[in-house]
């Protein structure tokens, strides 16, 4: 049977159909060094998105390069414009966003993140959610703070 009557569409079809990127319905906190990143990411999508449309776009063949341009441009500056900067209170002495925290778990393994925005969170690179659970059990805590965190109590050792 010819190709011509079968229901399968091409790959460049299906990708110009890219979903949205999911976006948080958490507060878009920011650290001054997060929100440094959004607009480098906004920059490189508007890029992106230039380099897509002088290649021609939908109507001249690359349609995924268009679709993710657009999707991309769509989500960080949705991203940039709810972003919220949040400044450290030197005045406070309590775990608060954009803190690093050292804790120890129960088990004796000693670990240290620093709290910051959904965007900029990686924890491989050491820096995780304001919204993830240890960031949550942290959050508004003291040095000798006992808390109950995912896997058991942790410590809070230190607060930088």
């Amino acid at each position: 049977m010819s190709v011509a009557f079968t229901k399968e569409g091409d790959s460049e079809a299906f990708a110009a159909d890219l979903p949205d990127r999911p976006i948080s319905t958490h507060p878009n906190l920011v650290t001054p060094e997060g929100l440094a990143q959004i607009e480098a990411e906004l920059t490189s999508a508007r890029a992106a998105y230039s380099a897509a449309q002088s290649a021609g776009g939908a109507a001249d063949g690359d349609r995924t390069a268009m679709a993710r341009a657009t999707r991309d441009l769509r989500y960080w500056s949705a991203r940039r414009a709810t972003a919220q900067l949040m400044e450290r209170d030197p005045a406070k002495t309590a775990v608060q966003f954009g803190d690093r925290v050292t804790f120890e778990r129960e088990d004796g393994r000693v670990q240290t993140f620093r709290i910051v925005g959904e965007d900029e969170a990686d924890p491989t690179q050491g820096s995780i959610s304001y919204v993830a659970p240890i960031a949550r059990a942290l959050l508004g805590k003291v040095v000798g703070d006992v808390s109950p965190a995912p896997g058991g109590e942790v410590e809070i050792t230190s607060i930088g």
